[in-house]
């Protein structure tokens, strides 16, 4: 049956306050840009040609409002984007440094995102999906990790791929132990993991990506790929006995890496959409990866992600170029 959404996702909608220079008075001046991991990753999608639809909730706000129109102004379903009355849209505050790497301060005690409840989950929409994507920012507190796992529980029940990307954010988790084990059981659901360098030295208690890809196959033998994004230095993916390793595009005019990680994951997927997930090869894992780490490149020379994600044809004059 042909589903009429190729990848739903819910987690997060919030506003990544990203530093836009200084005022004249020498005071740090900040731009509102649409974010939140799951949407960045649908937001991809889109520039891609495919069907998304969103689940989640944003407060009754100037934020939420305008998070709302952004996503439907890009075609995302916004039909399961609900609106809290009572609690305020997430806001987080993003500090970059000079290699583009970034540092968060989260306005989320709570957040409207939390709020998400079992009951609000539609089943029906999901039925819909050939692929369910999900993050942990929708596992950190009880109501919201109820109503994450009834929708991979949906998803998975119709035959949809399950996509899982950890995200860590530790100050949003009560304890690294509370977020290890909500990653543990994100990771024994999916199909399709990416996972930051970080995160599976986080797990795996090693930094070395075959040792982690190991204890991640052994652990988790459910997942039939696995992404390893390494910042600039590229990325891994590690599919049956295959193991495949592409640089990235170290281009110049990185600016800030917010949404490359999202950015790269969607790629992966659309990938999948277009290839299937049976019997892939290494040619195919290395042209998903390179794909997809000239999209992530592309993405990091602007501000922001939802508004930042580039169009195909930038992404195969790149790929074309080198």
């Amino acid at each position: 049956m042909d589903k009429k959404f190729d990848v739903v996702a819910l987690g997060e909608l919030l506003i990544d306050f990203t530093q836009n220079g200084v005022s004249d008075q020498g005071n740090p001046l900040f731009e509102a840009c649409p974010g939140g991991a799951p949407c960045n990753v649908l937001a991809m999608l889109k520039k891609l040609g495919k069907s998304c639809a969103f689940i989640g909730k944003v407060g009754d706000d100037i934020f939420g409002r305008s998070l709302r129109d952004t996503v439907t102004s890009i075609g995302i379903n916004t039909e399961s984007l609900l609106t809290d009355r009572s609690v305020n849209t997430t806001l987080a505050f993003v500090q970059t440094f000079e290699n583009g790497d970034r540092d968060f301060s989260f306005y989320r005690n709570p957040g409207a995102d939390m709020m998400l409840t079992p009951d609000e989950i539609p089943v029906d929409l999901l039925r819909q999906a050939e692929i369910f994507h999900f993050g942990t920012l929708s596992m950190t507190h009880d109501t919201v990790r109820e109503a994450t796992k009834k929708a991979v529980a949906a998803a998975k029940e119709n035959g949809a791929l399950i996509s899982f990307d950890p995200n860590l954010r530790p100050p949003l988790w009560s304890s690294l132990d509370a977020a290890r084990e909500q990653i543990e059981w994100g990771l024994s659901q999916c199909d399709i993991l990416k996972i930051a360098d970080n995160e599976i030295e986080f797990l795996s208690g090693s930094a070395d990506f075959d040792e982690g890809a190991a204890y991640l196959k052994k652990n988790f033998p459910n997942i039939r790929l696995i992404n390893i994004t390494a910042g600039p230095d590229g990325s891994y993916s590690y599919y049956e006995d295959q193991r495949v390793y592409v640089p990235g595009f170290l281009l110049g005019g990185t600016i800030e890496t917010t949404g490359a990680g999202d950015t790269f994951c969607a790629c992966i997927l659309a990938c999948i959409l277009e290839k299937g997930l049976d019997g892939l090869t290494e040619n195919d894992l290395r042209r998903f990866l390179r794909f997809s780490n000239a999209a992530a490149y592309l993405v990091t020379t602007k501000k922001g992600a939802i508004r930042s994600m580039p169009e195909r044809s930038r992404i195969d004059a790149i790929l074309a170029e080198n």
